[in-house]
């Protein structure tokens, strides 16, 4: 990435198998750094040290969890970027060499490291910043030959300076996001790609239009650490209409499993500005009716409804800072 001129953190540039050569590097990048899963991703297997003292048990924590989730324990260290926005571009590269980006999303509301909800466009980027940072997610998936529909995540520091993070090579959680603001089907297009052909639009053809957010529905108790909460839904209403999309499988007497990942379904919606999305995703969030199991719903509502997240004010650190507000927030309402 380096090469290619993307932004980088400074970290390890070897595999890492223990907390003794991890310390030495660790030292040598700077504190605070972050422990991650080299084949990592989800925000499984990563742990943050500040200090020398706080290292080894990070390491091996991170270490431990990683080999759990993936069946492996390489590691990486690299700098903790601390208080940034997760921003991620989502990109289409055809067997042609072509690569264009369809603009960012913001990923910065998370728990556990794992996304909750996703906006685009981010209101923490101006015009110039969105065309720099598109254009080094098409320097990133050109650089490693990249084909299909992939994403580029930064993290982005409020300074304005960004770093690349990582590329996920599918198609995304997220996706409907992009498809909304662009009118571009991302799934149309991987087939199209698959198929040998080429992109049919240029960048220059990609404008984003509107505002939408996207809501994850997990099946979790936020009160109890986001605890899972598998079981069978005894009645349940999604809400409909226009600007409103969902996504999911579920339907009463529908059993979630224990085994899997807690998102039950994806709530979509698309307005003129993002003022308007946000009163639009309240008011879907107010409809959503599943009984029989724990959700993150009012949890989400709540989220919406915080100062910071309506004027635009926030980073990865948003729940973790926001935490006991909301909680106390949503036992009010029962």
């Amino acid at each position: 990435m380096a090469a290619a001129g993307v932004p980088v953190i400074p970290g390890s540039k070897e595999p890492i198998y223990d907390a003794e050569t991890g310390a030495i590097i660790a030292k040598e990048i700077g504190y605070p750094v972050i422990v991650k899963a080299a084949l990592g991703g989800g925000g499984k297997g990563m742990r943050i040290a500040n200090t020398p003292e706080e290292f080894e048990q990070s390491f091996q924590t991170a270490q431990k969890e990683t080999q759990m989730a993936f069946g492996d324990n390489t590691m990486y260290i690299e700098h903790f970027v601390q208080h940034p926005r997760h921003i991620e571009f989502q990109i289409l590269a055809d067997i042609y060499g072509n690569v264009v980006h369809l603009g960012e999303r913001d990923c910065s509301i998370q728990r556990n490291h794992q996304k909750m909800i996703e906006e685009s466009p981010s209101v923490a980027l101006s015009p110039r910043m969105r065309e720099q940072m598109g254009e080094a997610a098409v320097r990133a998936a050109k650089a490693s030959g990249y084909q299909n529909a992939g994403t580029i995540e930064f993290l982005l520091e409020k300074s304005g300076n960004f770093y690349f993070m990582e590329m996920n090579t599918r198609i995304q959680v997220e996706h409907p996001v992009t498809e909304w603001v662009t009118g571009i089907d991302l799934i149309k297009e991987q087939i199209r790609i698959a198929s040998g052909k080429k992109l049919s639009f240029s960048q220059s053809d990609i404008h984003l239009n509107g505002h939408a957010i996207e809501c994850r529905i997990n099946a979790e108790n936020p009160a109890k650490g986001f605890r899972p909460s598998p079981g069978t839904i005894t009645d349940m209403y999604l809400p409909g209409g226009k600007g409103i999309r969902i996504d999911s499988a579920i339907y009463s007497g529908y059993t979630i499993p224990p085994y899997y990942d807690s998102m039950v379904a994806k709530l979509i919606v698309w307005a003129k500005n993002r003022a308007e999305a946000v009163r639009k995703m309240q008011s879907a969030l107010g409809e959503v009716i599943i009984e029989g199991i724990d959700t993150n719903v009012d949890y989400q509502y709540e989220i919406l409804s915080r100062p910071d997240y309506l004027s635009g004010n926030i980073d990865i650190e948003f729940i973790a800072e926001n935490e006991k507000a909301l909680a106390q927030a949503v036992s009010k309402e029962f």
